[in-house]
């Protein structure tokens, strides 16, 4: 039976995510990606794919927060261009406060992008995996799936539920071809951090530059970003057949971070 690789990539329109998408690519897989941007704006984008790694490629838009949103999503792709065999579920949004302080609907749309839209994807991918007796489903954690910060009650549950959720589905999975495992970055320059850097830079009375080296500094002995392009190609790796055994894994990119 050939195989099928198709790759989902949730928030694949900027940061990671679309590193991911490139590196997939390259490697001659083909793609949907994912974002809220326009059609017109995602389509672009998804022809500029199949320009560039010659791999066919569509854009599909949705609001992840909501369950019935990620099933009509599910829907369009497969009537499109066909089931999807390598998951790997990326989109994510932060926002920090104290436990008090933290707005519940924050939290709410935290946990529902971040964790719960994970869960939807993967119960309606598994089965097309399964089927084919191969899939892949990367989780896009954090280092905050492994440690603690102050202020990222929501951000740090949903990661760490991924990191839970990632294991027991690969304990179901292990045995049908299908592994799934979690990727932990630490700092990267995304536009997610962004504003945590300018609130560190307003907070030390630093310029933003300095802000960026400060935080790093602060959490990790690595002087330097993550690259996303280096998450990509990890994602690569656990695609291919030398990764078959790994299931289950939480793997730091971290720059160390995770060591103290």
């Amino acid at each position: 039976m050939n195989r099928i690789k198709r790759a989902l990539i949730t928030g694949s329109t900027s940061g990671i995510g679309l590193a991911i998408a490139h590196q997939l690519a390259v490697s001659g897989i083909d793609l949907v990606l994912h974002g809220l941007e326009s059609t017109t704006e995602g389509d672009s984008l998804a022809e500029a794919f199949r320009k560039q790694h010659g791999v066919e490629a569509i854009y599909v838009q949705a609001d992840v927060s909501q369950a019935e949103n990620i099933e009509k999503m599910m829907s369009q792709i497969t009537e499109q261009v066909g089931p999807i065999t390598i998951l790997v579920n990326n989109a994510g949004i932060q926002h920090t406060a104290s436990v008090d302080t933290f707005p519940p609907e924050k939290w709410d749309k935290i946990i529902a992008i971040n964790l719960s839209a994970a869960f939807h994807t993967s119960r309606l991918t598994i089965p097309a995996m399964v089927e084919q007796g191969w899939g892949r489903i990367i989780n896009i954690s954090s280092v905050h799936g492994l440690v603690g910060s102050v202020n990222k009650s929501a951000y740090v549950a949903a990661k760490h539920g991924l990191v839970g959720m990632t294991k027991v589905t690969a304990l179901e999975l292990a045995a049908k071809g299908v592994t799934a495992n979690c990727i932990c970055p630490g700092w990267t320059d995304t536009p997610l951090l962004v504003e945590q850097f300018k609130a560190y830079a307003q907070q030390n009375n630093t310029g933003y530059e300095e802000a960026k080296q400060g935080l790093i500094k602060a959490k990790a002995p690595y002087p330097d970003f993550v690259s996303p392009a280096d998450i990509g190609q990890l994602a690569v790796f656990l695609c291919s057949d030398a990764a078959k055994a790994i299931t289950g894994t939480s793997m730091p990119i971290d720059g160390g971070w995770t060591a103290h």
